[in-house]
């Protein structure tokens, strides 16, 4: 939004934050990210305000234009459309900001820009940053550390209609959620098509086989980046089992200084995010936005360790091992194979006219922005 602002030379308001979705969580973009340093970090590209005129807030109460940008759009779209309606309205308001802007096709100053922003002028409040420094030290006084970014939680089993490993209450009860949030539009799924296609997140289970696999040892230390998992303490059993040195920001935090972020989802992300981008190495169990935006970070702070689990070939491989038809040795042995180009090193994105949603995403791998940065704020 601030790239298509500063393209069509619009002034942009501070976002509003949706706040219908599963989570309900009542946080403004202003309880989650520096305002001040957002605004003043990018003065010399636009101007950003924290609420419309007053003149202005009188005529969008009467009559307000909004409208939600055609996904994946690029630069000529917003030109020929988009500002011919900003001039007529004189205030537009975007009802959908996801994936509204293209990933490829657009000059290489708006996809810095693009980096910029989500780099460097979005800085988590002084709250969250100092509460997400102390989770970083406290784990790097234990030494390295990775972090499993583990999306397993009731929403996206909800959404996703992955019900692998569910009993048929849970698979019940993920279904009558999805029907009841009508945003959601797609409800009638088969989940183990979907597995089969490489388009579930992987079950804590799976994860451990798979960190296994990997040559993770037990002695290894584990933050797990996530909401509640579904089904508690007994879905995470053959996790803790495998690696007991297994903790989350509840355990090395103590309740007073959690509870103001309690029922604030996104401030609790926002410390999940701060570590996942810290750590040694990153290793989402789903490609959702959060992880993709860790990936891209990543990269951009020197291309980090990231493994980018092949979900489509691990499925593949689980079930060969968990059906007997393969020995541990040839099951880590292919695991191995199969990852050994998808650490998060440097590599082109993968475009695919026509098919945004199949190809790279801008922000996992901002490729125009790699090259040298200048004076990069390390996250600690």
């Amino acid at each position: 939004m601030v790239t298509i602002a500063r393209y069509l030379n619009l002034t942009l308001v501070v976002p509003e934050l949706d706040k219908r979705s599963f989570w309900a969580d009542p946080s403004d973009f202003g309880d989650i990210f520096d305002v001040n340093h957002f605004i003043n970090s990018l003065r010399d590209e636009l101007i950003i305000v924290k609420e419309l005129p007053l003149k202005l807030q009188l005529k969008t109460k009467r009559r307000l234009y909004s409208m939600p940008p055609v996904s994946w759009s690029n630069g000529t779209y917003y030109l020929k459309r988009v500002l011919h309606i900003a001039k007529k309205h004189k205030v537009i308001h975007f009802n959908k900001t996801d994936a509204r802007l293209a990933n490829n096709g657009l000059p290489v100053q708006l996809q810095m820009l693009r980096c910029r922003v989500n780099f460097e002028a979005l800085r988590f409040t002084p709250q969250i940053e100092a509460l997400g420094r102390k989770l970083i030290s406290t784990l790097r006084k234990s030494g390295q550390f990775v972090v499993l970014h583990l999306r397993y939680e009731m929403d996206m089993l909800s959404f996703s209609g992955c019900t692998h490993g569910c009993s048929d209450k849970e698979t019940e009860e993920l279904t009558r959620m999805r029907y009841a949030y009508p945003w959601w539009k797609e409800k009638e799924i088969d989940s183990e098509v979907k597995r089969f296609q490489g388009l579930c997140p992987l079950t804590p289970e799976e994860i451990t086989l798979v960190l296994k696999a990997l040559g993770f040892t037990k002695n290894t230390l584990i933050y797990i980046a996530s909401g509640e998992i579904y089904g508690g303490e007994r879905r995470l059993a053959a996790l803790k089992d495998a690696y007991p040195r297994l903790v989350r920001k509840e355990k090395l935090l103590s309740p007073d200084e959690l509870r103001p972020f309690q029922n604030h989802s996104t401030q609790m992300a926002a410390l999940d995010y701060m570590v996942s981008v810290a750590s040694d190495v990153f290793i989402p169990s789903y490609d959702e936005n959060m992880a993709r935006v860790v990936e891209g970070h990543r990269r951009y702070m020197g291309f980090r360790k990231t493994i980018l689990l092949d979900r489509m070939k691990l499925v593949e491989l689980l079930d060969h091992f968990q059906g007997g038809a393969m020995s541990w040795y040839e099951f880590s042995a292919a695991v191995k194979e199969a990852h050994q180009n998808r650490m998060g090193q440097p590599t082109d994105r993968k475009i695919i006219p026509g098919r945004p949603k199949e190809e790279d995403y801008f922000y996992a791998n901002p490729q125009e922005c790699l090259g040298s940065k200048g004076g990069l704020r390390d996250i600690l």
